[in-house]
């Protein structure tokens, strides 16, 4: 068919790729933090080892050492790994850094540092509460609350042990969520619809007691942090009565506290 005077045949139309088939963008030195990450996490760099040098690692993923350098740097920033003059970069042990300013749940505290949390269900079980959690929750002595107790995990590694006490009309539909993959706080807001407001924290450092002792790995002698956490809801209701045993080498914690 001729054309018509004045006008240009229409540029043929290039075919989209399906999604499947885009460019895979991320950026190589993202990758190498994920691949180093990974051998981290998984015991591979254990800590106080090394990993691998610089130049090691710029011929192994076929960069350069600057883009191993932006990839070491954001693993620095995770507080996994600490450089050093001349020894290279030695892995840290794993630490939940919690800020006593924020309220926030284990799998909170891990996730910055790409990190998944998760919990081992030790028990649950209805008991009348002891006269320290009666007090706390303002029940009555021997009233029945439910209890909890939990292994808190993060990359394999046995990080705290929490034993919580709730009212029954919280603790009861708690026992058939997903205690082992989600938070309690966010079980709490997201399923029983309750809005948490604040909480009253005590911490101090002791010896555990056997039992909490062999769940955490830890020595005969060895001490580790006791935080004492009430958690109320926004109405200033007390919902959730915890001790929460962490190991020492695994925790930090930070404050913002004001001049005056």
């Amino acid at each position: 068919m001729a054309l018509l005077m004045g006008t240009e045949p229409a540029p043929p139309k290039v075919p989209r790729r399906p999604a499947a088939q885009q460019v895979n963008r991320v950026p190589k030195y993202r990758k190498i933090k994920d691949e180093l990450m990974h051998g981290i996490l998984s015991g591979e760099y254990s800590p106080g080892s090394c990993l691998p040098s610089e130049s090691e690692l710029a011929k192994r993923f076929g960069v350069s050492r600057v883009t191993v350098r932006m990839a070491l740097d954001l693993l620095s920033e995770a507080q996994l790994v600490d450089g050093h003059q001349g020894k290279g970069h030695l892995v840290r042990n794993l630490t939940a850094i919690q800020d006593l300013g924020r309220l926030q749940g284990f799998g909170e505290i891990m996730a910055p540092l790409g990190v998944a949390a998760r919990s081992q269900v030790l028990g649950t079980s209805q008991v009348k509460a002891p006269p320290e959690v009666a007090q706390a929750l303002q029940l009555e002595r021997g009233a029945p609350v439910i209890r909890i107790e939990r292994l808190r995990i993060a990359a394999n590694l046995a990080m705290s042990m929490d034993i919580s006490f709730f009212p029954l009309d919280i603790g009861e539909p708690l026992l058939g969520l997903d205690l082992a993959k989600v938070d309690i706080f966010k079980l709490i807001e997201t399923s029983l619809r309750v809005e948490i407001g604040f909480a009253d924290i005590v911490m101090d450092v002791v010896v555990p007691e056997q039992a909490v002792r062999d769940q955490l790995g830890l020595d005969a002698d060895e001490t580790l942090i006791r935080i004492e956490r009430l958690t109320y809801d926004s109405r200033c209701r007390p919902i959730d009565f915890e001790y929460l045993f962490g190991r020492a080498d695994a925790h930090r914690f930070k404050l913002r506290v004001p001049r005056w």
